[in-house]
């Protein structure tokens, strides 16, 4: 990249304007953002579920309502024969300075990135116009006047139990606990086990950060016990019981446990940030694998977590010699897969045309993988990261998949010298095809493994119908088995909500010739689903017929599917535990 000389004085009135319009079409989002968060509390204590839906749907679209405003602003106000290449250059040096002191400029510095993209070319994407690197640290910015991170509780001085009980009052949740002392009870002896022998060193402390996570009906606790050297992480769930008190559920202290509850699998957290990078620092020193661009998006800062997330892959790509291949599994009708083996996810392309029996668009596949965006994962939907214009090196692209793209997806593709230039794409966690986990747990001998998937599989369906979607084609090349072997559904083309399906029983033939008919003799309309065909698809096989009939017969009854439609018709939402139901205090 060459280098651009910055001025040496900064003179322009007009670069300084954009720089403050900008900061300031950044801070009004926060405040948004930020109060539909705070909401959440109130949300959790009074069980409004179905308003906690609603904000946690509409807050992820508040980011691009703030840029189109701003960038409005920006073009109602200004010419873009004013907006000269050195008026950019002082544009972003004035940015840095206002953001000197700001507790959330990398958040700022993405927001500016936004518009700027929005206004230039994008040859301007990768120049010094824009935050291709960071350029604030984020490293104990925090204020006096701003409220602490974390809390600090000292056992060893106040006893484990009125530290327990001290951490979780001082949330202050306004709805009453049914046995407060008695779940504290249940964390201590938890606690103490995991402890063991271990001696009790002077710094002997449980740090917890100063405001609860709120996900689906759960508001979870953070924090970590520090002794010594040793650090050891543990969340404390809080849910409603059937007489709508609080109840403390469990708590985890199992890594994997703890990295499933922030999964890219369920939807974003709220949780209420003064300073958004103190929250990842701690969450990070809990969950040290974690990258910090997907904590970022668990908060809800998925735009920054998108950002965060290019940088690695740029970095990446700087740093590994593997060239980009076809991803292994069957072929799509509707997407192009590929990937970087080196890379731990996969790029995915719509194709332009898609053969029959394939009845649907570019514009409704963007939209189903809009709606998985928007919707309550569940533990069950690959969240998808939505990209335009992203540049791969020309060099690590062999000619058969580019052919490949060429073939299916030439709208979208633009290649030169030095790039692979791909005008859309979605990048999502690569798994094992489910399909492809079957046949080598088969081939292997492994029954074991083969009726956990199936039984995984199962529960995926059935929590992705309580939280009202439909898969539509939910043959195993669908869904995918994460490092932590759970089952995740990650193809949206035929998505549907529960709500819109008609789930039928076949009739019964009227005569002999309706019984020999190669066709359906009933009508069979647009959303009519017919649960008891399911089988023909799915149980081929006589040991995964076995398994799934011995778990999950009632998913190939229109019945089953009715009584959940239903359910959800009347607003009824469920219950998710992103952990194991057998550490549930209430199974002890």
């Amino acid at each position: 990249m060459p280098q651009i000389a910055f001025p040496k004085l900064l003179s322009s009135q007009i670069a300084f304007d954009i720089a403050r319009t900008i900061l300031d079409g950044f801070d009004k989002h926060y405040r948004v953002f930020r109060a539909t968060t705070q909401a959440a509390k109130q949300r959790f204590e009074r069980g409004d579920w179905k308003a906690a839906q609603d904000d946690a749907r509409e807050r992820i679209a508040y980011y691009d309502t703030r840029v189109k405003e701003c960038v409005l602003i920006l073009e109602d106000e200004y010419e873009s024969e004013d907006l000269t290449d050195e008026v950019w250059r002082e544009v972003k040096l004035h940015y840095m300075g206002l953001l000197i002191d700001h507790l959330r400029p990398e958040l700022a510095e993405t927001f500016f990135n936004t518009v700027c993209t929005k206004l230039l070319h994008r040859t301007y994407f990768h120049n010094d116009f824009i935050f291709v690197r960071p350029a604030t640290a984020t490293d104990y910015i925090e204020r006096e006047d701003t409220p602490a991170t974390y809390r600090v509780y000292y056992p060893s001085a106040d006893g484990l139990s009125f530290s327990l009980k001290r951490i979780v009052t001082n949330f202050q949740l306004q709805t009453p606990f049914a046995h407060l002392d008695v779940d504290i009870a249940k964390v201590e002896a938890r606690l103490l086990e995991q402890f063991g022998d271990t001696r009790f060193e002077p710094n002997h402390q449980l740090q917890v950060l100063a405001n609860l996570f709120f996900r689906n009906k759960t508001a979870y606790i953070i924090g970590k016990s520090i002794n010594g050297n040793q650090e050891m992480p543990f969340v404390i769930p809080i849910i409603h019981n059937k007489n709508r008190e609080l109840i403390l559920d469990t708590v985890l202290f199992d890594n994997m446990h703890i990295t499933v509850l922030f999964s890219f699998t369920r939807a974003y957290f709220m949780v209420d940030m003064d300073v958004p990078s103190a929250y990842v620092q701690f969450i990070r020193s809990i969950l040290p694998r974690k990258p910090r661009s997907e904590i970022y998006t668990m908060l809800g800062l998925q735009k920054h977590g998108k950002n965060l997330f290019y940088r690695d892959f740029l970095h990446h790509l700087k740093y590994s010699s593997d060239m980009i291949e076809a991803a292994p599994g069957i072929r799509g009708l509707v997407m192009l897969v590929f990937a970087l083996p080196s890379f731990p996810y996969v790029f995915k392309l719509i194709k332009d045309s898609f053969p029959p029996p394939k009845e649907t668009s570019k514009a409704l596949i963007k939209e189903k993988y809009l709606l998985v965006k928007n919707h309550d994962r569940v533990g069950r939907l690959a969240d998808t990261l939505e990209y335009s214009d992203v540049a791969f090196p020309r060099a690590r692209f062999s000619e058969d998949l580019l052919a490949e793209i060429r073939r299916y997806a030439p709208s979208i593709l633009e290649v030169n010298e030095d790039e692979v230039i791909i005008k859309h794409l979605y990048i999502e966690r690569r798994m094992t095809p489910l399909n492809i986990w079957l046949t080598e747990a088969e081939q292997r001998g492994d029954d074991a493994a083969l009726e956990h998937a199936i039984v995984e599989y199962g529960n995926a369906i059935k929590e992705l119908v309580g939280a009202n979607i439909f898969p539509g084609d939910m043959l195993y090349k669908n869904f995918g088995v994460t490092r932590h072997k759970r089952v995740v559904f990650y193809d949206y083309d035929e998505i549907e909500t529960i709500v819109d399906c008609n789930f039928r029983t076949i009739p019964l033939p009227r005569n002999e010739e309706d019984e020999m008919s190669a066709e359906p003799w009933y009508p069979i309309g647009k959303y009519d689903v017919f649960p008891e065909q399911f089988g023909t698809f799915l149980l081929g096989n006589a040991k995964v017929k076995e398994y799934f009939m011995k778990h999950h017969a009632d998913l190939l009854t229109a019945q089953y599917w009715q009584e959940r439609k239903e359910r959800i018709v009347r607003g009824k939402v469920d219950d998710v535990f992103p952990y194991p139901q057998n550490i549930r205090f209430m199974n002890m």
